[in-house]
């Protein structure tokens, strides 16, 4: 038998109006099976500047927004939902930085994202999803709460998905 903590649900941050849902669902639902919540940030990689002061200040201030990102979201999960998240932060482009990040942590099991509710389609990510093979080289559900529901809808299915889990199963691949 493994030890709960051994899983984690990985919830990909970004500033969209979507990404709250995608948080509370993954806080709740590793709070309720005993995972481990891991929250990862990237850093899009600026265009370079002619002078490598201000290309260097320009790194310096995206890192100091994602890190300031990352603490906020940090705060509404154990406000919200006394989870505690470990926070990843990268620079680069997302898809090949979700990949290096599942290739050296196998305990991440699941993947949350979450939809855009509008007419202009669910999102880069999970469109980009819908069209490939999925993240890495190896087999890691995604899972995709949709936009439109509503904060109370997102808690409710969280809670009968995550009270369901034996925390020491992870969902199957």
């Amino acid at each position: 038998m493994s030890d709960a903590k051994s899983f984690a649900c990985l919830v990909i941050a970004d500033e969209s109006e979507e990404f709250p849902d995608a948080l509370t669902y993954a806080s709740l639902l590793t709070k309720s099976a005993g995972w481990r919540l891991v929250m990862l940030r990237v850093i899009e990689p600026a265009d370079p500047a002619p002078w490598a002061s201000i290309s260097e200040e320009m790194r310096r201030q995206a890192q100091s927004g994602a890190e300031s990102l990352a603490q906020r979201f940090a705060a509404e999960a154990w406000a919200e939902c006394g989870v505690t998240m470990e926070t990843v932060i990268r620079e680069g482009e997302v898809r090949p930085e979700i990949r290096k990040l599942l290739d050296e942590d196998h305990s991440i099991k699941l993947v949350v994202l979450a939809a855009a509710a509008g007419a202009g389609g669910p999102g880069p990510l999970v469109s980009a999803l819908a069209k490939s093979a999925g993240l890495g080289n190896r087999p890691v559900p995604v899972l995709v709460v949709p936009g439109a529901l509503t904060k109370d809808e997102v808690r409710a299915l969280a809670l009968s998905v995550g009270s369901a889990l034996d925390p020491t199963t992870p969902p199957a691949a």
